[in-house]
């Protein structure tokens, strides 16, 4: 067979199920092996639409998804949504296509180096130098891209290897089982835990993790311990415990980090400093700290571990249970309670607003809790919202708020959404965008009706860059020159072949986020937001009295 369909055979032994893309004719080979395998092929409008649904499919499954583009721009198009993928930890193939390997060496057209251009921002990065070589590559590229901590790899086909034929026959794929934690060092962390008097645990993305979560909620239930996590680590355990003591990451004083300054012991889950960096919980370094993650700790003067628990984190959760499964400490404190009800009444404020015309985001994520199930998800755009979403949207499940907080890329939700939709076809997949964020890839709306994808789409509209306002309101008294103007969405999502929901008042909201949920088509509700909430979130957030 043609070495491009020697690719696609080692991509199916490897369990790829999709790929996200916009072809071009140095991978026209590779499309036309494609047509004729299991996997399924998503045609997007732009490449980075199609690196975000990538994205998405991988940090909900676990598993790789592919995103493929052309060489030149095709390439560069997909750099944000792989970025993206690398350093919020989902697994992600990039596939691009190249010119021909007899002209790599001259000012070429369209040609770049783009593996170069894909090394900082992944795992690994490689290009096809002969046949024989795709089985090993594609079995090395997908088990790099999903072992702990996942990441994006990338794969670069010069067309004419892609023509070439071969007798190459794909890599039997087997998966290994991740390392475990020594025995003796989890029985001095447990040691320390049950010497500690006020224990708290951070919780980040690596908590997320299916059986880590359930180990978690296990050890949570057996001593009471306090648990705070990032963004990235919501749904770690049920909003609903007396144990959840919210999020942190606002870049500001807040009550849950009241929890972090008591703690004399902070056990850190799966925790990333790319989402919140310990000078921000950890100001003077006098935290006794235990960090039990896949991989060692990054190295920071802010973050000197006292102990590492290096391995399967579920399973250094389960060595935690089995070790006070007979004699469980009560790590239960009054002030988490006084803490989880002062939240609470902040959460719920405006629950009952009704005729308010630029609506609270208090009032949005209340009602958009009250009309999703726990396993429906919910993804954040970045803006002004993610802020909000971040501190009032809570999960009972693990990956059911996906906020994109490593790379922060704006432009994520829409089309990351529909790669959740393929994950789950029968949950509701909300994304919740700024104004700014969604028309950033608005043309995967197209994408959407197209292949059926069912989703709904909430847009906070206030026509400017709410968080660079807020931010720099913050920072200089003033802000720079932000404001934009927006299409009537409601028009905009009917010429999309999508159902268009406009709310003018508070009480509007929910019924309408129902509605487009139960519609049958893919869906776009647009609420104008109160972005002067966002200047009084930092006033309050600067009065905050610690109760602990």
């Amino acid at each position: 067979m043609k070495a491009s369909g020697l690719m696609v055979k080692c991509l199916e032994e490897a369990g790829i199920q999709y790929i996200f893309g916009v072809p071009g004719e140095e991978n026209a080979d590779f499309m036309m092996s494609l047509e004729e395998s299991s996997i399924r092929f998503i045609l997007c409008r732009h490449e980075q639409g199609a690196a975000f649904m990538a994205d998405l499919y991988g940090r909900l499954t676990g598993k790789a998804a592919g995103c493929l583009g052309t060489l030149g721009p095709g390439a560069t198009n997909l750099v944000t949504g792989v970025a993206d993928a690398n350093m919020d930890r989902a697994p992600m193939l990039v596939l691009t296509g190249q010119g021909s390997s007899t002209r790599l060496h001259k000012e070429s057209h369209q040609a770049m180096d783009v593996t170069g251009l894909f090394e900082p921002i992944t795992k690994w990065a490689h290009t096809v130098i002969h046949p024989a070589n795709i089985p090993e590559m594609i079995h090395k590229a997908v088990r790099l891209a999903e072992t702990e901590k996942p990441g994006a790899v990338h794969i670069e086909l010069p067309e004419d290897i892609a023509k070439m034929e071969t007798n190459g026959v794909p890599f039997p794929f087997k998966k290994v089982r991740r390392p475990v934690t020594d025995e003796k060092i989890v029985s001095q962390a447990m040691e320390i835990i049950l010497n500690a008097k006020r224990p708290v645990i951070l919780a980040g993305n690596g908590a997320i993790r299916k059986r880590a979560s359930t180990q978690l909620r296990a050890f949570v239930e057996k001593t009471g311990i306090g648990v705070v996590t990032t963004f990235m680590g919501k749904g770690c355990i049920p909003w609903t415990s007396d144990s959840y003591l919210f999020t942190v990451g606002l870049q500001a004083k807040d009550l849950p980090n009241c929890a972090l300054d008591a703690a004399d012991v902070v056990i850190t889950l799966g925790y990333d400093l790319v989402e919140y960096h310990p000078r921000l919980w950890n100001a003077s370094g006098n935290k006794q700290i235990i960090h039990c993650d896949f991989t060692p700790s990054e190295v920071d003067d802010h973050y000197r571990c006292d102990l590492e628990l290096v391995g399967d984190l579920a399973h250094t959760l389960w060595m935690f249970n089995e070790r006070v499964k007979d004699n469980p400490p009560d790590f239960r404190r009054p002030q988490h309670k006084t803490l989880r009800e002062q939240m609470m009444a902040d959460i719920e404020a405006h629950k009952d607003d009704a005729d308010e015309e630029l609506v609270r985001p208090q009032k949005i994520l209340w009602d958009t809790r009250q009309v999703l199930g726990p396993e429906d998800i919910l993804i954040s755009d970045v803006g002004a919202h993610k802020m909000w979403i971040a501190r009032y949207y809570h999960c009972v499940e693990p990956n059911t708020c996906i906020i994109s907080n490593g790379f922060c890329s704006m432009g994520v939700a829409l089309p990351g959404a529909i790669g959740a939709k393929l994950v789950y076809p029968d949950r509701n997949i909300v994304a919740m965008c700024g104004d700014g964020g969604f028309m950033m890839n608005v043309q995967e709306m197209e994408t959407a009706a197209r292949i059926g994808a069912n989703i709904v789409v909430v847009v906070w509209v206030d026509n400017k860059y709410g968080l660079i306002e807020w931010k720099q309101n913050n920072h200089f008294g003033r802000h720079t020159d932000l404001n934009f103007t927006n299409p009537d969405f409601v028009k905009l999502a009917e010429l999309f072949g999508w159902k268009g929901f406009q709310v003018n008042k508070a009480s509007e909201y929910r019924p309408a986020l129902e509605a487009a949920c139960a519609c049958g088509k893919p869906a776009l509700v647009a609420v104008h937001n109160d972005g002067s909430e966002n200047g009084k979130l930092t006033e309050r957030l600067g009065k905050i009295s610690c109760p602990i």
